[in-house]
């Protein structure tokens, strides 16, 4: 639906990332069909965003050129550009940085600059990869308060892949439980958390022990071994 926060969560191999490739028009499914919006979603269109684990920015565009990249393929004005650039970069907390090469930032930063990038040519849907699966524990969390924030504040919708179910928990509205050979949703489960949350708190609340431990168990009863499913959802 517009404006909701999808997660799709399974272990490594099950297809999450090659459904995010089918999402965004990099691949094309072997049958069936994809529907976006009435439109066929098959085609690359400026109405999906991006962003993986990579980060995947230009080592010789500074912050702001990276931010205002989509923008210029667009044909976007150059003063119009300043002004959605300048946008986003306060959104993701980066003023003061415009002029830094990614090279110069760290990598919860050059994630920030992803962020910016995707959201600034004003996508229908946020596409993202596990963006934060490379992130200390600390930089992820920020972030991931900070996506909240990003969701709360936009309409834009997101559909956000990771193998760690408590992210899936602090994130999404709904998620999508993904199992795989073959690789498919096992169960799709609202969350029935507050819109308005962070990540600390959630995990205080006893709906996020009910969601992690329904969910462990689906992927347990899938077949799928403990040593598959992230650590970090143990803590």
């Amino acid at each position: 639906n517009k404006g909701e926060f999808i997660v799709i969560v399974g272990p490594s191999g099950c297809g999450k990332s090659t459904l995010l490739d089918l999402f965004a028009g990099l691949a094309e499914p072997a049958s069936g069909k994809i529907i976006i919006a009435d439109d066929s979603g098959t085609k690359v269109g400026m109405n999906r965003g991006m962003v993986q684990q990579g980060y995947a920015l230009f080592p010789w565009r500074t912050v702001r050129q990276n931010i205002e990249f989509g923008l210029e393929l667009r044909k976007v004005p150059r003063k119009q550009r300043r002004e959605i650039s300048d946008k986003y970069i306060g959104m993701v907390y980066l003023k003061g940085n415009e002029d830094k090469y990614p090279d110069e930032l760290s990598g919860g930063m050059k994630q920030r600059v992803a962020i910016a990038r995707a959201l600034a040519y004003n996508p229908s849907i946020l596409l993202m990869d596990e963006p934060f699966g490379a992130l200390d524990s600390q930089t992820r969390e920020i972030l991931q308060d900070e996506l909240l924030q990003i969701s709360n504040t936009t309409d834009t919708t997101i559909i956000f892949v990771t193998h760690d179910i408590s992210e899936a928990i602090i994130l999404a509205d709904r998620i999508c439980v993904m199992t795989p050979n073959p690789g498919t949703f096992k169960e799709i489960i609202d969350t029935d958390l507050p819109k308005i949350r962070r990540a600390a708190t959630i995990k205080n609340l006893p709906r996020y022990d009910e969601l992690y431990q329904h969910i462990l168990e689906l992927m347990k009863n899938s077949g799928i071994l403990e040593d598959q499913i992230s650590d970090s959802a143990f803590l």
